[in-house]
């Protein structure tokens, strides 16, 4: 049975700061709903006050860690205490690398009373994949100085173009028949006196690919890391590590971020349709610079989202 994927996708950007935050940028988090699911990309401190000036509620289906730098996980430990409060029981899931296990422990222990649900950890490495109803989480190595991942998050195909035309004239008539065959189902008709089966690729264009988000958490750029170009190459969004301006290039490299240059590199190399620059440091109190410099290198559309800013990722077609 082939999904007829239409669900909406959109990015919430909750916290765009680096290490420090600033007034204006909160500690890494960016949250991803498609459909009903809601995801959390790291979870820094202040992040449930962020999804409150966001409105986007408390529905968080997992929350995924990229690693073990307290920017990006101490928001954790209040949003657990404030999902008690509000009577969650659906079990929450953090997955991460190694240590996970351990962050899990702690929340389990940090809390004097009992909660309704529970919270489990998941070490994920280089390959691990996480399955969603419609869509896949993976994840993949970065290169951070400490065990650190990325995330792919990536739709299954959706099904190709309905052919009506082609359905008319094999005698199929117009009605739920269509919504089967476009649903992945064989059916039967009778036409001019011969019993038929009709088959969805009789009638349906070659599958169309899903969305696609690769979130890069804190690394030097991702496109000159081994073994991870084709899992990261064409997303319809890149949302990439970029601290710092080019001008501060050593620095990057001496403290293994990028700046928005590579940022910009990483895209053009990755085919990337467009991309989004985070973990800026409190050092700057203006941005022209960085998207500046990510244009040089890239020719897509570039932007520098400020906290609470919503994107809508569409179809290609």
């Amino acid at each position: 049975m082939v999904r007829i994927a239409g669900e909406t996708l959109h990015i919430h950007f909750l916290g765009t700061a680096g290490a420090l935050p600033s007034p204006q940028r909160n500690p890494p988090s960016i949250l991803i709903r498609r459909g009903a699911d809601t995801l959390l990309f790291d979870c820094g401190e202040g992040t449930q006050q962020q999804m409150m000036r966001a409105r986007t509620g408390f529905t968080v289906n997992a929350i995924f860690v990229t690693h073990w730098h307290a920017d990006h996980f101490l928001g954790i430990f209040g949003l657990v205490e404030t999902l008690a409060f509000m009577g969650r029981t659906d079990p929450l899931p953090i997955y991460g690398p190694p240590w996970v296990d351990e962050l899990v422990d702690i929340v389990q222990r940090i809390s004097r009373h009992a909660r309704g649900f529970s919270v489990t950890g998941h070490a994920l490495e280089h390959g691990s994949v996480v399955p969603f109803d419609g869509y896949t989480v993976r994840a993949f190595a970065t290169f951070h100085g400490t065990p650190a991942l990325g995330y792919v998050l990536e739709e299954d195909e959706r099904p190709g173009r309905f052919n009506r035309d082609r359905a008319v004239a094999l005698g199929i008539p117009p009605g739920p028949l269509f919504g089967r065959l476009q649903r992945g189902e064989v059916i039967r008709i009778v036409h001019e006196g011969v019993e038929t089966d009709i088959h969805p690729r009789d009638v349906m264009g070659e599958p169309r690919p899903g969305r696609k988000i690769v979130y890069t958490g804190d690394t030097r750029p991702i496109h000159r890391l081994p073994d991870i170009k084709d899992m990261v190459r064409g997303a319809d969004l890149l949302i990439h590590d970029a601290t710092f301006d080019d001008e501060e290039a050593d620095r990057a490299r001496d403290v293994l971020h990028s700046t928005a240059g590579e940022a910009g590199e990483a895209a053009a190399a990755l085919d990337a349709r467009m991309l989004a620059l985070v973990h800026i440091s409190s050092r700057y109190t203006g941005t022209a610079n960085h998207i500046r410099d990510a244009k040089r290198r890239y020719e897509g559309d570039v932007i520098l989202p400020a906290d609470l800013v919503v994107l809508e990722v569409p179809f290609r077609s």
